[in-house]
């Protein structure tokens, strides 16, 4: 009987793929390395679980904080994307119930055309939040940059972060390690696609998050003092 003839394609593809480990202890090292690198790839994700889960509560039970921070989430034709709007709707919860007296709204305006901040606080300013009570951070280009601005521009010590449950601890734990003591409101949301990819690119975002942790960059753009927040503060006496 004659065999099976192999096309030449397929032969070379064979010839490519990489040998599989032939004895126990190159198999069992196989084993070891792919477990490693598991572990290392979730340590990060492991670290802001441990910093923040003690931190976390909801708006009913959240200490009274003097601000909230509200982190950007896009935007749909100038308007907040739903998941941005939740949040904002969450916050203006909190002003409303007395648990804050001031919103720093931190999202992207790098570009003319959009500005994230000045949406943010029209929806606020639509849901009974005073203007006078919001404050607008136009550099908040990522978690990292929005909590170091918070401390270091806008001077704030002491706030409740607003965001979804897939990314409120690594808010949390980014703003403990830029200096201010947080507390975490989650919005909940549906278990739709949206939120399964928040929750897989979360991953990735935690490594960036241990780095900036532990390196402490400056944000991509610092600037200049700002009295915002402690004018409106002033403003609330």
């Amino acid at each position: 009987m004659r065999g099976v003839r192999v096309p030449a394609r397929a032969a070379a593809r064979l010839r490519r793929r990489a040998p599989l480990p032939r004895t126990t202890r190159a198999r069992r090292r196989t084993v070891q390395a792919v477990m490693l690198g598991a572990v290392l790839a979730l340590a990060p994700a492991t670290w802001t679980h441990a910093v923040a889960d003690s931190r976390l509560r909801t708006t009913a039970d959240v200490p009274a904080q003097d601000v909230a921070v509200v982190f950007g989430a896009g935007l749909w034709n100038g308007r907040p994307t739903p998941y941005l709007a939740h949040r904002l709707d969450t916050a203006a919860e909190l002003y409303r119930a007395g648990k804050v007296k001031v919103v720093l709204v931190t999202g992207d305006n790098s570009r003319v055309e959009y500005d994230e901040p000045d949406a943010m606080r029209a929806y606020l300013t639509e849901r009974g939040v005073p203007d006078g009570r919001i404050v607008s951070d136009y550099a908040g280009f990522d978690t990292w940059d929005s909590c170091v601005r918070a401390k270091k521009i806008f001077g704030v010590d002491r706030a409740v972060l607003v965001t979804q449950d897939f990314h409120i601890k690594r808010a949390v734990a980014l703003c403990r390690a830029a200096g201010i003591e947080s507390y975490g409101v989650k919005v909940v949301e549906p278990h739709d696609s949206v939120f399964y990819y928040g929750g897989v690119r979360e991953l990735v975002a935690a490594g960036k998050a241990a780095v900036d942790a532990a390196l402490r960059p400056d944000p991509h753009f610092l600037g200049e003092r700002e009295e915002g927040v402690t004018e409106a503060l002033a403003s609330a006496h």
